[in-house]
């Protein structure tokens, strides 16, 4: 099972896109990663473990832009890792 939720808006997304996974952390709880579209690339940020993992990443190495999706994932098949 998984949690998948997806924004897009005139302004940062990255909260949003907490707020929905966090809403969808009992879909998965054994890894979590976002993917933002700045202006110049993709940036992603993926942590093993619960949501809150992912959120201190996020504090360590801001993102921010504009469009973007967030996954949490439970590991129905192989161990949780941060790949």
């Amino acid at each position: 099972m998984c949690g998948i939720v997806a924004a897009s808006a005139r302004r940062n997304i990255v909260d949003i896109i907490l707020t929905g996974l966090k809403t969808l952390e009992y879909r998965g709880y054994d890894s979590a990663g976002i993917a933002i579209n700045t202006d110049s690339e993709l940036e992603i940020r993926k942590k093993a473990g619960k949501l809150n993992n992912l959120i201190v990443e996020l504090q360590e190495h801001p993102v921010s832009g504009n469009s973007g999706i967030g996954h949490t994932r439970w590991a129905t098949h192989g161990e949780p890792t941060n790949n």
